[in-house]
């Protein structure tokens, strides 16, 4: 799994001109699914995301996490992360795992950072045409992907 992390001091998306899912402070995750990945995969990201440090703390350094914030979080799927671009100029997605794979694994993603955060974690709508705003804060975007986790 491959995930862009964005602090935000707000964020959104809609569907067809219809906000489907916001937040204020916390962060913005843009996460892609590849088919060979797993719940250990997912269960690695949750806990990593919800407690990066990456929030000011009061001397104005990132040392506080999303739960220190009481941060919110938009979970957003996004199967052209896993974009293959070596080779011509129309990116390749072969990588991106298929709905029957990225489907389950993207709901228990939610679940988990829900789960971990203690709060509801707003999302997009999967396979839709979506239209994400945000300001980013800092702006601190971090990019982790599960096969870099050893």
């Amino acid at each position: 799994m491959r995930v862009v992390v964005q602090r935000v001091s707000e964020a959104q998306v809609k569907v067809k001109s219809e906000i489907i899912g916001q937040i204020e402070q916390g962060l913005m995750v843009l996460v892609g699914i590849e088919t060979e990945d797993s719940e250990k995969d997912v269960q690695w990201l949750c806990k990593k995301i919800v407690h990066l440090r990456i929030f000011d703390d009061e001397a104005g350094v990132m040392n506080k996490s999303l739960l220190d914030v009481d941060g919110n979080i938009l979970a957003i799927s996004q199967f052209t992360l896993h974009a293959k671009t070596k080779k011509g100029n129309r990116p390749s997605y072969i990588a991106a795992a298929k709905p029957e794979i990225s489907i389950p694994l993207y709901e228990k993603f939610v679940a988990c950072l829900e789960k971990e955060s203690g709060k509801k974690v707003e999302t997009g709508k999967f396979g839709a045409e979506m239209q994400v705003s945000l300001i980013n804060d800092g702006p601190v975007t971090i990019v982790m992907d599960t096969k870099n986790k050893e």
